[in-house]
């Protein structure tokens, strides 16, 4: 079975790599047209299978179909291609110049697992298939057990376009299965690329899988965060409660479901009593929301389970009692001396649970900074002044994230052309990529550079004449001109 899944894949490879770009917008544009016109049918059956609220899942088909139209206009646009022009110079002394264009091309076959956090836009229909399609890749997508109804139906709301587009079959394939069929799908030799959004375990064990295939390939992972927020005193003084009441509503949003979610946030010695009993006040009539299914509830409770046990911890807001689907938050506080002693007070907590951390000075701060895993996010909350002051601190902390805050908090993830959703190891496997946004796009697409190619045989965007009338680097300036 996997292997006639490969066979149609790159098939289709063959002709939808090369199918023109207006073509491959249409066919992006038709996939959001569908999944809206059965927006009736799709919202209740995600709802039903997620136990997520109908307003956020409206909200998230409506995420989905947006970022289907930016793939869509970033398709027609070119300017992802990267495009750039060295004319030749056969006149050059002592030796004439070679001319040499280079371009992005799709990688082939990509293998998408969706995630169960997100049933619409993290997963069939989510960013990494379709800026995967949108680079000229054909998808097949591992359908997630949590929400498998749902994922059907988005796939045939996908199939319907590829049939309407008149696109070969193998352009997307939907596939059913367990951990041994994932795999399958990762060592196939026709796989060029992988995508994942979940834990850290799933995302290293399909990254190690990928590593040790006779043809390595990429894995682009998102495996969790705890998306730290750091305080400072100045700001605290002014806006503790308000800034108190903030922290709550992000760490409890969604049952604290979402991969930017808060789960650190550290706060100096000085404001510990009046912070603490701020979130107290706010997170105390709190009742526990909703999980997505009961396998990650059960998860969370074992992990507040295992916090429990360690002495170093003061519960602010303990846990209610273990349920088969309801997540009940919690809240514990901790010295940042024991944060720093042990690596397993950063682990995620898929949950409404986090840590407070106490420091006493700013040096305490700089350790916790070293120590402070990779993460997707880092918000802070200080004044310009005292942000001014703690200027080592921020650039040490530009290391650790791929998006740092300096207002607000780290839920709620803008799809848009300077989205940073990815960032250093452990919370993805690769920094230099984003899941969401259009650099998403260069994730499944690789440079090819063509020297002295006749000007009948170069792909449109590298044309003299600029057909597709993109904008282009040549000899270094960016132009949409044509070369005389």
């Amino acid at each position: 079975m996997i292997d006639d899944i490969f066979a149609a894949s790159s098939a289709a490879f063959i002709q939808y790599k090369n199918i023109p770009a207006s073509t491959k917008a249409d066919f992006l544009e038709k996939i959001a047209e569908i999944l809206e016109a059965n927006r009736p049918t799709i919202v209740p059956l995600a709802v039903e299978e997620s136990n997520l609220p109908e307003g956020r899942i409206n909200g998230e088909l409506g995420r989905t179909t947006g970022q289907v139209k930016l793939f869509a206009s970033m398709v027609r646009d070119g300017s992802w291609l990267e495009a750039t022009i060295d004319p030749g110079d056969s006149h050059r002394e002592p030796l004439p110049k070679a001319d040499i264009r280079r371009m992005l091309i799709p990688v082939g076959p990509v293998v998408v697992f969706g995630a169960s956090n997100f049933p619409l836009a993290f997963s069939t229909a989510g960013g990494d298939t379709i800026s995967a399609l949108a680079a000229g890749c054909p998808v097949i997508y591992k359908g997630h057990p949590a929400h498998p109804k749902t994922s059907k139906l988005v796939a045939e709301c996908i199939n319907q376009a590829v049939v309407e587009s008149k696109l070969p079959d193998g352009v997307f394939i939907h596939v059913e299965g367990g951990i041994e069929v994932g795999q399958a799908l990762v060592k196939h030799p026709a796989a060029k690329a992988v995508a994942f959004t979940g834990s850290f375990a799933g995302g290293k064990a399909l990254y190690d899988l990928a590593a040790n295939r006779d043809e390595p390939i990429p894995v682009y992972a998102e495996m969790g965060s705890v998306n730290p927020v750091f305080t400072f005193p100045e700001k605290l003084e002014n806006e503790l409660v308000p800034l108190a009441q903030s922290y709550v509503s992000s760490l409890t949003l969604g049952a604290g479901q979402f991969c930017t979610n808060p789960g650190l946030i550290f706060v100096p010695k000085a404001f510990e009593i009046p912070f603490e009993a701020a979130v107290a006040d706010a997170i105390k009539d709190l009742a526990g929301s909703p999980m997505l299914h009961p396998g990650i509830a059960k998860a969370y409770y074992e992990s507040i389970s295992y916090y429990q046990t360690r002495n170093e911890l003061k519960w602010i807001k303990v846990a209610g009692p273990q349920h088969e689907i309801h997540g009940s938050p919690a809240i514990a506080s901790i010295s940042a001396a024991d944060w720093l002693s042990d690596d397993a007070f950063q682990q995620e907590v898929f949950g409404a649970f986090a840590l407070m951390v106490v420091y006493d000075s700013p040096n305490e701060l700089m350790e916790v900074a070293k120590k402070l895993h990779g993460q997707l996010t880092i918000t802070l909350w200080g004044d310009i002044a005292e942000l001014k002051l703690h200027a080592a601190l921020i650039n040490l902390l530009e290391e650790k994230c791929g998006r740092l805050l300096f207002h607000g908090v780290p839920t709620g993830v803008e799809v848009g052309y300077a989205m940073q959703h990815g960032g250093p190891y452990p919370s993805t496997t690769d920094s230099r990529t984003t899941s969401v946004g259009s650099g998403a796009i260069k994730r499944f697409a690789r440079p090819i550079a063509f020297q002295d190619m006749p000007q009948e045989l170069l792909p449109d965007a590298l044309k003299n004449e600029n057909p597709l009338k993109i904008v282009r680097q040549v000899n270094g300036k960016f132009t949409v001109e044509k070369i005389k």
